[in-house]
């Protein structure tokens, strides 16, 4: 079996200390896998039961069900299999996120318990470098409060 980081080299010409902001978001999945993104996104809503600020917006019953559907997203907008669409649709974000009050507190802890779940998820650097500014953005965007 190639390794990731050999398979990173032979696909985007990485090597060693190598610039690694030259991946595109249609190339992520490629990278990280059904795997990675299952990682981040488990860590990432690991934190949320006991988070004061996120916890409460979500539904104590579907948290798997938000969970695969971040997954399913995710992994349609960087480059997979188009599961997400196929089943659910346009993302439609800011409509199916209006229901909650998102203000800076909530965005702010959002890409917090993100950051952690990516430090958790231990995503190769180049796809990390792509995914969390995309993700910051799309949390400002869904910001529907002050």
């Amino acid at each position: 079996m190639v390794s990731l980081w050999k398979r990173l080299i032979q696909r985007f010409g990485f090597g060693q200390g190598a610039a690694v902001s030259a991946l595109h978001e249609n190339q992520i999945y490629e990278v990280v896998g059904e795997e990675g993104f299952r990682r981040l996104i488990a860590a990432f809503y690991a934190q949320v039961p006991d988070d004061d600020v996120l916890g409460p917006m979500y539904p104590q019953g579907d948290l798997a069900g938000a969970e695969d559907r971040l997954r399913g997203f995710l992994i349609f907008r960087f480059g997979g299999p188009q599961t997400y669409i196929e089943e659910r649709g346009h993302p439609r974000l800011r409509g199916r996120h209006a229901p909650f009050t998102l203000d800076q507190a909530a965005r702010d802890r959002w890409v917090q318990l993100m950051d952690n779940a990516f430090a958790i998820a231990e995503l190769p650097e180049a796809a990390v470098a792509v995914m969390k500014p995309f993700l910051a953005g799309v949390a400002t965007f869904l910001l529907n409060s002050d």
